[in-house]
């Protein structure tokens, strides 16, 4: 595999603004682990090697479980994720492949049985974000194996 774009080449201010929408949602009271099983879930469905390396380092590092994790593709035949995240791990797909819109209504009542409409807005966000990610990292050809946990993570500039 070989790097078509590196994002050092990307012009300047090119990941500004998935950066701060990343620091938003580490903001947005969303659980951590919950953001990295949707990133991994999507990241499965859209077959980015480089992601799913990066979300199940990062997912582990936030102490979630190898078991859930490698189980994630079937999560509806397992008994290891709770009532709040299958409605979230539903609507993830759903916003995933959009083509199907037969279950819309049923999944959005099913979030917001668990979800305030602030979270449910978070989570639509958090979905988005690790499908444009997928889609960048799979167009540049970003090469998977490196990624260490936290290398990715932005510090707010500090008013001097």
């Amino acid at each position: 595999m070989k790097t078509r774009i590196s994002f050092q080449e990307a012009p300047k201010g090119f990941m500004d603004g998935l950066m701060k929408t990343h620091l938003y949602l580490k903001k947005s009271g969303l659980d951590a682990k919950l953001i990295e099983l949707i990133n991994f879930r999507v990241s499965q469905i859209n077959e980015c090697a480089y992601c799913l390396d990066m979300h199940y380092k990062d997912a582990i590092q936030l102490g979630e479980s190898e078991q859930r994790l490698y189980s994630l593709a079937a999560w509806r035949e397992t008994p290891y994720y709770s009532k709040a995240e299958r409605a979230a791990l539903a609507y993830t797909e759903s916003l995933t492949r959009l083509n199907n819109h037969e279950s819309a209504e049923k999944e959005w009542e099913d979030l917001s049985t668990y979800f305030s409409t602030t979270d449910i807005a978070n989570l639509t966000l958090a979905i988005t974000q690790i499908n444009t990610c997928n889609r960048l990292n799979r167009a540049f050809g970003t090469v998977p194996g490196n990624y260490q946990p936290g290398e990715h993570e932005v510090v707010p500039a500090v008013a001097v």
